[in-house]
């Protein structure tokens, strides 16, 4: 193309891409109705002409547009344009649908008004293409009838009796394919791997309540209600924040009822022993009696006593918990002050971004009126190009006929090739199946043939293949036999002792448990007395006071009182 043409291509490009929307609307609706049997490959071609004769007619003239147009394809052109340039598609949902992406007052004055003014000029148009389809249907060449002849064929001479066609080769069966499971892991491992993770973080919230030293605190009546409200709390929140919530909200709340209930309550519960735990503690209680035997043995030789390092290690350990009951505290009111922070600079975070807002919304406004001033220099300088573009065209008839007949000459030596590639072809195809045919014969002369097959087995002699110990199959049953009674005989003997064993074992637990019932008996009665004691010496305890807790809460308060008036203004 030259430079005019090239300028006019890409124009009529860019508005086509610019336009694509109001466009695209005309062109739907054009498939639905009209063009219902019309290729979805020819969208592109109604999109040009709908743009030229949208926005282009007046600049390029009725008459460039009518070659434009006679040069395509007649019928698809002449439905096309009829139903554009309808009275009343253009005045109602055209107009309409057009209104929704453009202002209604700019779509009629530059859309509507000019195609209603080119209508009349372009139905002469379309009358014209009507004609031409009818004049073209018309016209149409009687093609002369073909005489048949009848063929010179030769006589076929008598065919002899073909032999039995082969019988059908077996098919194997189809195979299953592998089911997709095999590579992947199984849902099993995942489950595991969850629950593992589940205990060991269970194991972890545990283990803080026995590094704390609680143990003097906590009876076995609350244990579970303590371990199951902490895991509630854990599932709820993140492992970092777990040991706050559980301090504030659940030992606040049982620490006095755990150290108020009585001793004979602990020590009346029953609980179920297996046989692990019956070893377990009748070998605890042995040990605690050989440990009490030891401590006499000693006070009897002049040892001290450690009664008085004990209370004042038991006195250290609740300091120990109430200080850190108090750092817990001050680090629940340190995060409600840090929230109350936060909101107040969001607050203000809220008002920059407003402000940010208005000027952007300013220098946006700036930007599409120079946008605007720019795109009206490149219509004009449009407008000029497309001038020059239609003073250069030039016939380029001469060149289409090359074009063609270099084409038919391509095609005519395809043609010839593929008629020799295709004889060869079947060629060796009825050599292959020839060859086949005989392999068959050869098979089947083979398979015909009588064969024996049956013979006659001895169980009493040996097979002869000169091995060490080699046997006949009667010998074999015969050891076999006594191979199985040896093995049973072994097997009632091993249940004997295992009976007798178990039994031995049943009178062993029996006397645990005489043991540990007397050794129970005896620490009830000795802590039902300890704590009658403990009662009479320790007065009540004062609540717990902090100036730390005390400054945080007043900081608190005022932060709530600054956000709460910061709403306010905004």
């Amino acid at each position: 193309l030259n430079v005019t043409e090239e300028k006019f291509v890409l124009d009529t490009l860019a508005g086509c891409t610019e336009y694509k929307s109001i466009l695209d609307v005309v062109v739907n609706a054009f498939y639905v109705q009209d063009g219902r049997y019309c290729p979805i490959s020819e969208r592109n071609l109604y999109i040009v002409i709908c743009y030229l004769a949208t926005f282009q007619l007046e600049e390029i003239g009725l008459q460039h547009f009518s070659r434009i147009v006679k040069s395509l394809d007649t019928a698809k052109m002449q439905q096309f344009l009829r139903f554009f340039f309808n009275d009343l598609y253009l005045n109602t949902w055209i107009k309409d649908e057009w209104s929704h992406i453009y202002d209604s007052v700019y779509v009629k004055e530059n859309f509507i008004d000019p195609l209603l003014r080119w209508q009349p000029k372009v139905q002469q148009l379309i009358e014209k293409l009507t004609d031409k389809l009818s004049n073209c249907s018309s016209t149409v060449k009687t093609s002369r009838v073909t005489q048949p002849k009848e063929f010179n064929l030769t006589v076929p001479k008598p065919r002899a009796i073909p032999p039995p066609s082969p019988a059908p080769l077996p098919v194997l069966p189809k195979r299953q394919p592998v089911p997709p499971s095999i590579y992947k892991p199984p849902k099993e491992r995942k489950q595991l791997e969850e629950i593992k993770t589940k205990n060991i973080q269970k194991a972890k919230i545990i283990f803080s309540f026995v590094s704390f030293n609680l143990a003097p605190f906590i009876c076995f009546k609350f244990l579970y209600r303590i371990i199951s409200a902490v895991l509630v709390l854990w599932s709820q929140m993140s492992c970092e924040q777990y040991l706050e919530v559980v301090w504030e909200s659940v030992l606040t709340q049982y620490f006095e009822e755990l150290t108020k209930q009585p001793q004979d309550l602990i020590d009346n519960i029953p609980i179920k022993l297996n046989t692990a735990a019956i070893l377990r503690e009748g070998a605890l209680y042995q040990r605690k009696l050989e440990e009490e035997l030891k401590r006499v043995e000693n006070l009897q030789q002049g040892a001290g006593d450690s009664s008085e390092f004990l209370e004042w290690q038991k006195q250290m350990r609740g300091k120990d918990v109430e200080d850190q009951l108090a750092e817990i505290e001050c680090r629940r009111l340190q995060g409600k002050l840090s929230y109350e922070e936060a909101v107040l600079a969001h607050q203000n975070v809220t008002q920059e971004n407003k402000k940010k807002a208005d000027l952007l919304r300013e220098e946006k406004a700036e930007l599409m009126h120079l946008y605007a001033e720019k795109r009206l220099q490149e219509q004009k300088a449009m407008k000029e190009l497309v001038e020059q573009v239609m003073e250069g065209h030039k016939n380029v008839k001469q060149a289409k006929e090359k074009i063609q007949e270099y084409k038919q000459q391509i095609v005519q030596q395809v043609c010839e090739e593929s008629g020799e590639l295709l004889r060869q072809a079947l060629e060796e195809q009825e050599e292959k199946n020839r060859k086949r045919y005989e392999l068959i014969q050869q098979i089947r002369a083979i398979e015909s043939t009588p064969s024996i097959r049956h013979k006659l087995v001895d169980l009493t002699e040996t097979g002869g293949h000169g091995l060490f110990g080699e046997m006949s199959v009667v010998e074999l049953r015969e050891r076999l036999a006594l191979l199985k009674e040896a093995q049973k005989a072994a097997e009632e003997e091993k249940r004997d002792q295992i009976i007798h064993e178990k039994q031995a074992k049943e009178q062993l637990i029996l006397d645990k448990l005489d043991h540990i019932s007397q050794f129970r008996a005896e620490l009830g009665r000795a802590a039902a007395f300890k704590q009658e004691e403990k009662k009479k010496s320790q007065p009540g305890k004062r609540p717990m006071k902090d100036e730390r807790i005390l400054n945080l809460q007043k900081k608190i308060v005022e932060k709530t009182m600054e956000r709460k008036k910061q709403a306010e203004l905004l």
